[in-house]
């Protein structure tokens, strides 16, 4: 089976896109493994699909599927992508548009500087805030936020130095967290600025992670750590994050870019 596809990127996280618009979308996880496996296939954190909405109002459906091959509710660089996506394709001649996905409707917007800018939706925080688990002999203390999909963030003095590798997939496979999380490890620069490091559950680390990067926002400006804007800096490259506090919508804005289009041969 030949499959047309276009490679994305946005702020170093990078996508598999995928236009299921006309053509029913089949592949099952082993066929996204290979497509995400950066040495026997394409190579990426996730794989995107574009489908038809079935929601009233929305312009599409958005599907993610991390590299492992298991779907997931929401990515917000990827929302980025998609967005620039579906403007090249043809699909829509809109600069903002409403897509479905598992975590919500959100609303990605192409701005006049070529960024695009996404209405995430409400965070939920967790109630408590904070929760101290023990993690790979050590106790850490988390913020739990949703962001459509789960995250679990905590402060370190350093992110070079951070204990990713090593605390990231122990938090990842909890046992607190029975469908898995995604890890954040957030450095207060100051007031305005963080720099964040985040494992993916399914993908591991990546250079920059969306949700992960409102997520990591929220979390400070709910304890009081940070204002709005926060400028969040990955080894991607820096989202922009804004929230108002409370059931307010969380905006991120960021660049997205495509790399470049090809066909794969995928066994069936």
């Amino acid at each position: 089976m030949k499959l047309a596809f276009t490679k994305m990127e946005g702020a170093g996280n990078d996508f598999v896109v995928l236009d299921a618009t006309e053509r029913a979308f089949s592949l099952g996880a082993a066929q996204i493994r290979r497509l995400a496996d950066r040495h026997f296939g394409i190579g990426c954190d996730q794989v995107l699909v574009v489908e038809r909405p079935s929601a009233p109002g929305a312009d599409f459906r958005y599907r993610i599927f991390n590299a492992d091959g298991g779907e997931v509710e929401q990515c917000g660089n990827g929302a980025r992508c998609f967005v620039m996506f579906v403007r090249a394709a043809g699909l829509t001649a809109k600069r903002e548009i409403r897509v479905e996905t598992l975590g919500g409707v959100i609303a990605p917007r192409l701005e006049a500087d070529g960024e695009v800018s996404v209405d995430m939706g409400s965070p939920a925080l967790g109630s408590p805030l904070l929760e101290r688990l023990e993690v790979a002999g050590e106790s850490v203390e988390l913020a739990l936020v949703s962001m459509g999909n789960p995250h679990a963030v905590q402060l370190v003095p350093d992110t070079e130095r951070a204990p990713v590798a090593r605390q990231g997939p122990a938090i990842e496979r909890h046992a607190r967290f029975p469908n898995r999380v995604n890890a954040g490890f957030m450095q207060v620069l100051d007031r305005h600025s963080i720099a964040l490091r985040v494992y993916e559950r399914g993908a591991g680390e990546t250079l920059s992670c969306g949700t992960g990067a409102c997520a990591a926002a929220v979390a400070g400006i709910a304890r009081g750590l940070l204002d709005s804007p926060v400028a969040v800096r990955t080894r991607g490259g820096t989202l922009t994050v804004s929230w108002a506090g409370g059931d307010n919508p969380v905006w991120m804005k960021g660049p997205a870019r495509a790399v470049f289009e090809g066909t794969f041969e995928l066994e069936d």
